[in-house]
């Protein structure tokens, strides 16, 4: 049995137990940032008021760490992501790697359910199935976005893919790997679409890593300064996410001061912003289901650019567009991702009410087309699976 770092567990949890339990079903939940945090602490409640007995132990993070019984590593705090970042990880991911290693051995779960971050949870999954016990892999990576090569990869180490985009389904069935639609859990956690406020409001989203958002919030500021000239009753609201402390913001923010950093959790000032400029991921998809006129854009370092555009299998990067299967928001990528070409796709959008107004319906109708009850639909399978 491989050794555990000897302050592992009085550096992270000094009451952590890993006595085992086997009077229950015992299910491990490994996920890498914070989204997917969000969908697995849903899905923890959803599976309990399915079965109350069912005991929950999760690598993952804030969200996780509140509703499962045994909390094992702060996996996503880590971060990782991308083709560099991992090796700066190293010695984080291993320790990752480690604490899960033990709880398989010393409190073997009845099955495990790593939750999209292919990097760390392919080897997780791996893992799992060499040892005979079932993987439900929930949220599929973005298989069809680049590297489809992939898909064998987890056809190997799994026992069944639960997807929450429709044209996920077919590239499984290709594969001959199991697999269900279970919907999308954001749609059950987001209130409906808003109104719109009576003055113009714009909602910066730059991110919810601090390398993404320091690459991109300059440029949403200096895009937000652009605007408020041709629009002086203009508000600005800088959206916090929970993982990044405040005072991380303060020397972007330091020279405008009328921009708001605001925390939103209810999305109620979301709601009623006019426009929304942010990078991709999750904070657009937020969007198209709240009904959000919105510009994405995106920038990485050229070489990472390159080997990105060198994978990437479809022509657009947010989902909006990749569910529409045409361009219904605008996406300003790399040289394209300036101040000017940002506030001169903004300016028609906040002057014209009726073009708002289409591309709202537009992301409604997209809305429609995922279907609502995600966590408890993958909790049923979960459970079927350990029955």
């Amino acid at each position: 049995m491989a050794a555990m770092p000897s302050n592992w567990r009085t550096k992270f949890f000094p009451n952590l137990s890993f006595t085992p339990n086997r009077t229950m079903g015992h299910i491990l939940i490994i996920c890498g940032d914070a989204s997917a945090d969000q969908h697995g602490a849903a899905l923890v409640k959803a599976l309990r008021q399915k079965d109350p007995t069912v005991r929950v132990s999760a690598l993952g993070g804030s969200h996780l760490r509140q509703t499962v019984d045994q909390f094992i590593y702060p996996l996503v705090g880590i971060g990782g992501f991308g083709f560099w970042e991992p090796l700066t990880k190293l010695p984080q991911l291993w320790e990752a790697w480690t604490a899960f290693k033990h709880c398989l051995l010393t409190d073997r779960p009845d099955i495990v359910v790593p939750i999209d971050y292919y990097g760390f949870n392919i080897h997780a999954a791996r893992r799992a199935h060499r040892m005979n016990i079932p993987v439900a892999y929930y949220v599929s990576p973005q298989v069809w976005a680049s590297r489809p090569g992939r898909i064998q990869q987890l056809a190997a180490a799994i026992d069944k893919m639960l997807v929450i985009f429709p044209f996920e389904v077919d590239l499984y069935k290709k594969a001959d790997v199991p697999v269900s639609f279970v919907g999308h859990p954001l749609i059950e956690r987001l209130p409906g679409p808003g109104v719109e406020a009576v003055t113009p409001v714009i909602g910066l989203l730059p991110g919810s890593r601090r390398g993404i958002i320091a690459r991109h919030l300059p440029i949403l500021i200096q895009t937000a300064e652009r605007l408020k000239k041709e629009f002086p009753l203009m508000r600005c609201v800088l959206f916090h996410p929970e993982e990044i402390e405040r005072a991380f913001y303060a020397p972007f923010l330091a020279g405008s001061r009328w921009i708001e950093l605001i925390d939103d959790p209810a999305y109620e000032t979301r709601r009623t912003v006019w426009l929304a400029i942010g990078v991709s991921g999750t904070a657009a998809l937020e969007n198209m289901l709240l009904g959000i006129p919105m510009i994405i854009l995106y920038k990485l370092s050229t070489l990472t650019y390159w080997i990105a555009r060198a994978l990437i299998r479809v022509p657009y990067i947010g989902i909006p567009n990749i569910l529409a299967g045409k361009s219904v928001i605008p996406e300003l990528l790399q040289k394209e991702a300036t101040p000017e070409h940002l506030a001169a796709t903004a300016r028609p959008l906040l002057s014209d009410t009726f073009g708002r107004q289409a591309m709202r319906e537009t992301l409604l109708s997209l809305r429609a087309t995922l279907k609502e009850g995600g966590s408890s639909r993958a909790a049923d399978e979960i459970l079927e699976m350990i029955a």
